[in-house]
């Protein structure tokens, strides 16, 4: 096997970083100029709009959807009133016009460049034009499905509130379901990767960790109800959701102990799932891509009773693929149920399930040996997969839900809402990446793996009662609640006869080896289980016009079990049992916004951390609970009542007891690398976004990002995450015609270390800085059927996604790809 030799251009790189950098600053600093400039420009855009008749009010709400215009109106005003309907080209206020005009309504745009209505009426006796109705309702909400849109209204992921993202004291970023839908992204890996902030790295062809402010998330929300998973298993059914089934995704950035109680100060990831909707819809899409990806989507939903007071919706997806990846195949299934009923005019209960099976061959539970016997890099072709053709990592996730939304008074509201997930996993691997290649003979490299079982069970509840409250004349919100959380893991590999510790020649073994045998049984029980409960507390108090406190607090109590007991009698003095809990823990917030104008504000926030960690050190004991607490201060502006989100954010993560590879050494009765606590790491960095449509059809999400983490020395630790990342998504629509791309830079990653293997032997990897650009285009066939085409990493650029030192793996990036679908809705 011939060692790929393509020159790299770190001048390039740089200066594409450069470029990149000084675009999405410029566009967040810079944004206000642009936006007035813009306004006279949107008066003028022409839309294709296709408006059914029926009531006024939701052909007023369909134009603005399809323009992308924030409209506001009173309901009373256009209550039994209706439109024929509207088809055509219109410019804006024409539009308007036309559906207005024979009822006596006119829109009056305002100086953000959204319309409010009025009553038409010519001046009475008096001589006095008729009141405007003044209206501050935005069209965006907590749903993105429909909207068109790149950003949100409202979130929930920090503080429980349904704050807008200006309203919010920390950084946020909303992948919409347009954004999603543009660039054909269909799992959750898939959004993460293209998310502000985010960097993702493979571990495997089914698992990866996902860097944040150079820490790793691990805590995921689905619908706000707290789940978890540890990066180090290949056990965690929320990083392999499929897109079909949820609205939009919400990351928070840095910690949210408020929220968590116990976690890392890199952030959350909340998957909103999609909503029975009150109309009839439904649509298929099916998708042709490169090596042979085939993929059949249906979604329908609408009311099941005549007054519409029950609501559902079902999703299918079935996909099948092959891989860039030599001997690599995926199946994967998907069913989504949703039930919603107004019980009372004051209830809403929702109730539902999904089911995802995904069913790879030739899955890698690593990645490629990433360094020679001497000690220098490998370099393959992006083709190498290291499994053998046979192995496997069957999983399937169930998950029910249900939720009770309570309306007690006009201000307060009473919410319950549970999850529980289990996933059956079944797997059998033999991966040949254990141990350092011989360049010449292609010796050296031993198989890992084994056959087994896995059984996670994830039970989560959240209680809150949220309102507003009047004090010394003003209007405060308040929020309580109640959290609960259990994860249990039962690791079962059965012994590794035949498999692992098996050499094999990395050039010619061509993904083929016996198979294990099984027949002495289990080799040993893994055991993790994860409790945790909380009540939280939280004021949004409001003691001027333009100043906004939020003054908070969290009480914890969590327990960590932990238990390895080997079968056979000559492992069981590795046996491991660790044992650890914490009671009362208190977690502050704080956070500040003060409005400079109506559209920018200035913002402060601190909260604490705690995460007890699943590492182990040389002597095979876990490490003390990292503990730490988070800064951040920033500017956020929104325009156009919310369509348009920037922000500029300064933050500083202090942290003891982070985990670090410690070289040289693995925990005992393992090959798994052991890890050393460092005391007085500190991070600091910036985070730039802007997200939303800058004028009718435009839309964009611009993003650049900095840390960088140090010990108390001043060595930089996590240089596997990048200190820097820049991102960027445009799209443009003209009549039937949307035009996007993309561009996504990041610098430099790396590791230096040792291992027992070659004790003195450095070892040194890395990955230059590198981009990625990515194209779309969309043409609206008829009024229901469009086609998308989508070319990912259009200049074929060959990269590490990710290095591992703790297997002393890598894994390439995906070569150029292109992905055609078709949209039919109903």
């Amino acid at each position: 096997m011939k060692r790929d030799r393509s020159q790299k251009h770190p001048r390039r790189q740089n200066r594409a970083a450069c470029l990149l950098a000084a675009l999405a600053v410029f566009c967040c600093l810079l944004a206000a100029p642009l936006m007035t400039a813009a306004q006279s420009t949107a008066a003028n855009a022409t839309f294709t709009v296709a408006i059914a008749a029926g009531p006024l009010e939701e052909a007023l709400n369909s134009f603005a959807v399809q323009t992308g215009l924030t409209l506001s109106f009173s309901p009373e005003l256009v209550e039994q009133m209706d439109s024929a309907g509207l088809n055509g080209t219109y410019r804006i206020e024409d539009g308007l016009s036309a559906l207005l005009d024979e009822h006596g309504l006119r829109a009056v745009r305002r100086e953000n460049g959204s319309y409010t209505l009025e009553e038409d009426i010519a001046p009475g006796q008096d001589g006095e034009e008729a009141p405007a109705i003044e209206v501050t309702a935005s069209s965006l909400d907590d749903t993105t499905e429909g909207s068109g849109s790149y950003t949100t209204g409202l979130t929930t992921t920090a503080t429980k509130m349904g704050l807008s993202i200006r309203e919010t004291p920390q950084s946020i970023s909303v992948m919409t379901n347009q954004r999603i839908e543009d660039q054909g992204l269909s799992s959750l890996s898939e959004v993460i990767e293209q998310t502000p902030g985010l960097n993702i790295q493979n571990l495997g062809s089914e698992r990866f960790t996902i860097y944040s402010r150079g820490y790793t998330i691990n805590d995921y929300q689905l619908d706000g109800v707290s789940t978890h998973g540890i990066s180090s298993t290949q056990a965690i059914p929320q990083g392999l959701a499929d897109l079909a089934t949820y609205d939009h995704v919400e990351v928070v950035r840095g910690a949210t102990g408020l929220m968590l109680g116990a976690g890392d100060p890199s952030g959350i990831i909340n998957l909103v799932r999609k909503k029975p909707t009150h109309e009839f819809q439904g649509n298929v899409i099916a998708e042709l891509g490169s090596w042979d990806h085939y993929r059949a989507q249906l979604d329908v939903g609408g009311p099941l009773t005549k007054n519409g007071r029950v609501r559902g919706r079902l999703v299918g997806v079935y996909q099948d693929n092959n891989s860039y990846m030599d001997a690599y195949e995926l199946e994967k299934q998907v069913y989504y149920g949703i039930l919603e009923a107004d019980v009372t005019d004051t209830t809403l209960v929702t109730v539902g399930f999904d089911y995802q099976e995904n069913d790879p061959q030739g899955s890698a539970s690593t990645g490629f040996p990433l360094f020679y016997d001497d000690g220098r890099q490998t370099d393959f072709s992006r083709s190498t997969n290291p499994a053998a053709s046979w192995s496997s990592d069957h999983k399937t996730t169930y998950n029910t839900f249900a939720s009770l939304e309570q309306k007690l008074t006009d201000h307060w509201q009473l919410n319950l809402a549970a999850n529980y997930m289990s996933l059956d996993r079944d797997f059998s691997s033999a991966t040949a990446a254990w141990g350092f290649l011989d360049e010449e003979t292609g010796e050296g490299i031993k198989l890992y793996g084994a056959p087994g079982d896995t059984d996670q069970t994830q039970t989560g509840v959240e209680m809150r009662l949220e309102g507003s409250y009047t004090l010394l004349g003003r209007e405060h919100d308040l929020v309580a609640g109640f959290s609960f959380s259990k994860y249990e893991n039962n690791h079962m590999p059965l012994y590794r006869s035949g498999v692992e510790g098996t050499e094999i020649n990395f050039y010619t073994w061509n993904h083929e080896t016996a198979r294990p045998d099984t027949g002495n049984g289990k080799l040993y029980d893994l055991d993790t289980i994860i409790y945790q409960r909380g009540f939280y507390l939280a004021s949004r108090l409001n003691p001027l016009e333009r100043l906004h406190l939020i003054l908070g607090g969290r009480v914890s109590d969590y327990s960590y079990d932990y238990s390895l007991h080997y079968v056979p009698e000559t492992l069981t003095a590795n046996n491991k049992t660790t044992k650890y809990s914490e009671h009362g823990e208190i977690t502050p917030y704080f956070g500040l916004v003060y409005d400079l104008t109506e559209t920018h504000s200035l913002y402060a926030s601190y909260t604490s951390i705690f995460q007890p960690q699943s590492y182990h050190d040389r002597n095979g004991d876990a490490l003390d609970p990292k503990t730490g607490d988070h800064y951040e201060v920033g500017v956020k502006s929104e325009f156009f009542a919310g369509r348009i989100n920037a922000s500029l954010a300064l933050f500083e993560i202090r942290q003891d007891n982070l985990a670090e590879v410690d070289s040289g050494y693995t925990v005992p009765g393992t090959t798994t690398s052991a890890y050393r606590a460092v005391e007085g790491a500190k991070t600091q960095g910036v985070d730039v976004e802007l997200s939303g449509e800058i004028i009718p059809g435009w839309h964009v999400m611009a993003s650049y990002s900095y840390s960088l983490t140090e010990d108390a020395d001043g060595s930089r630790l996590a240089t596997e995450a990048p200190r820097q990342m820049a991102k960027l998504w445009t799209t443009y629509q003209w009549r039937q015609l949307t035009v996007g791309g993309g561009v996504n830079w990041q610098s430099r990653i790396y590791f230096s270390t040792t291992s027992w293997q070659l004790p003195d032997v450095p070892l040194e990897a890395e990955q230059d800085a590198y981009t990625v650009v990515d194209l779309m285009a969309r043409y609206q066939l008829t009024d229901t059927l469009c086609a998308t085409l989508n070319v990912n990493n259009l200049f074929d650029k060959k990269y590490l996604s990710s290095l591992d030192s703790t297997f002393f793996t890598g894994y390439y990036g995906e070569p150029r790809s292109v992905l055609l679908s078709l949209r039919y809705d109903f």
